[in-house]
């Protein structure tokens, strides 16, 4: 049996207990795979290498998208159609052009999000925790001599529009990286504990204040984080809370001022009315939190009545629209933020729920753009210590318990489900007697935790490499297994945004792009 569910973008509204079909009677027959590996090779026989410059760039990040949340979430999409799950093919999948990047800092194996996004975002990798910075930083002063630039703002000195979206805060570690230079991650505001007094005396600024102060060029953030940008005195827009700065700032009003005395069309929202009621060429800059702190998790966004936040799907159709009125193109950068927190606290619901939705968003970049003249790429910052196994039947339900081929219990004689963590809450402790029998539990209930080997409050990263998947021009540079670094790089080039350190490369590489083989690749270099 599987619950199919009565849904909006593949996530649940009402439960509905069918017969799982379990039909592969047509894969027995060997014609059916060999007919699918003749279609891929004839696909790939054909594919024209696409040289062209980027007019538009959209970078797509799964944080903590390892490759068993691709796998289980590819399977997650294909049962919320009723299907067996397996065969589905994402859209992230179904790009042309396939990579692993190595995700370490340097100076940690297993990598934060802080340091994975200095690399993909700057070309420069750095220390576990830092934004924007080299691996020189280690405090304020050093930070101040060792920042590092982002393909956001060589896509805005290009004259490109740019743009954010993220279901986390905007001054959360993976969005910062396009923006702010710090050598804290923690320092998204001026709230006394993380920043303080004297980071301010030394020449630094919080997060929130790079953005308002120094990065108010960009042209559309669609986020969460309200309470960095108010202070602790002033209430928040939505909701009751107050904000955590203790400078008694309002970095919102203070953007709205800044944009009013350059008489700029501006907007501020920070709330669903307000997002939909958005058109193209109504304001040069918008400003949008949509919650007080993160974004909700796609399980619980949905089923508000009514619904408070837009999904990642609506925010990135509608920057895309947005964007697009610019005729020399746009930077896009679109985190799918919630699947890693859904691993830290080991519900894989809540994280393969999130990709489902993510992976729509890439499937409406791709409607909404050409492959002709944008770089689509998407990938991870790093993994999770998440694994699937269990020798579970076809079709098995990705949530549910392991129903094998072997033994559908351990040697204890418990049932488990195919989907577990190395670490987590869902470890034994004295508090929580885990490894119990679960036939009477629901396992696909949306606070279900799954079990863990090793006890921990929060659950961690995974060191592995992480998947590349692109689409577009020069989408072929991505390639075998490469440093995460490389991503920024690649992107830089496609865009053909020139500078000293790109030239080199250009002159170098023009003999190898004219002499590609069987197609002939046109380079076309502009100077901004």
């Amino acid at each position: 049996m599987l619950y199919v569910y009565v849904c909006l973008y593949g996530i649940i509204l009402l439960p509905i207990l069918v017969n799982c079909s379990k039909d592969w009677s047509s894969d027995v027959q060997p014609q059916k795979w060999n007919k699918i590996a003749k279609e891929k090779i004839d696909q790939i026989l054909n594919r024209k290498l696409n040289g062209n410059i980027a007019k538009n760039v959209i970078l797509f990040l799964g944080d903590g998208m390892g490759i068993t949340t691709v796998t289980a979430g590819r399977i997650r999409k294909g049962q919320l159609k009723n299907n067996n799950g397996e065969e589905e093919i994402t859209f992230m999948e179904s790009l042309p052009h396939v990579a692993l990047s190595k995700t370490y800092n340097i100076d940690a194996q297993t990598a934060d999000s802080a340091g994975t996004a200095t690399a993909y975002l700057t070309g420069v990798k750095t220390r576990f925790g830092a934004i924007g910075v080299d691996g020189r930083a280690h405090d304020c002063p050093t930070s101040l001599k060792s920042k590092t630039e982002s393909i956001l703002k060589w896509a805005h000195f290009a004259g490109k529009s740019t743009g954010i979206i993220t279901t986390t805060r905007i001054t959360h570690a993976s969005p910062a990286a396009t923006y702010a230079n710090s050598f804290d991650r923690d320092m998204e505001s001026f709230d006394g504990i993380n920043f303080k007094q004297e980071h301010l005396n030394q020449g630094c600024k919080d997060i929130a204040a790079q953005l308002i102060e120094e990065n108010s060029f960009i042209n559309l953030i669609l986020a969460g984080g309200r309470k960095k940008f108010l202070s602790n005195n002033h209430k928040d827009y939505g909701s009751s809370f107050k904000g955590d700065r203790i400078d008694g700032r309002n970095l919102i009003e203070e953007w709205q001022t800044k944009m009013e005395k350059q008489m700029l069309k501006h907007k501020f929202l920070w709330n669903i009315s307000d997002f939909h009621d958005l058109k193209p060429n109504q304001y040069m800059h918008i400003l949008g939190l949509l919650n007080y702190d993160h974004m909700d998790y796609e399980t619980d966004r949905i089923n508000k009545i009514p619904v408070e936040e837009p999904s990642i799907i609506d925010m990135t159709a509608k920057a895309i629209e947005i964007l697009s009125s610019n005729p020399r193109g746009f930077f896009l950068m679109v985190e799918g933020g919630k699947i890693d927190h859904g691993h830290h606290s080991s519900n894989a619901q809540l994280a393969l729920n999130d990709f489902v939705v993510f992976d729509e968003a890439v499937g409406q970049a791709l409607q909404l753009t050409s492959s002709d003249d944008t770089l689509i790429t998407v990938t991870a910052d790093h993994s999770h210590v998440f694994t699937m196994g269990g020798y579970a039947i076809r079709g098995n339900p990705i949530l549910g318990i392991n129903l094998n081929h072997v033994s559908n219990v351990s040697k204890l004689n418990l049932t488990y489900t195919s989907l577990l963590y190395g670490n987590g809450p869902g470890g034994i402790n004295p508090d929580s007697l885990r490894n119990t029998n679960l036939t009477n539990i629901d396992t696909e209930h949306k606070d279900y935790i799954q079990e863990s080997a090793i006890y921990l409050n929060s659950e961690t990263h995974g060191g592995e490499d992480v998947a590349i998947y692109a689409s577009g021009p020069m989408s072929f540079l991505f390639d075998g297994t490469v440093e995460q670094n490389y991503i920024a790089h690649v992107m830089a080039y496609t865009l053909a945004r020139i500078t000293k350190q790109h030239i080199q490369n250009v002159i170098e590489n023009v003999e190898f792009l004219c002499n590609l083989q069987p197609t002939t690749v046109h380079l076309h270099i502009s100077f901004y």
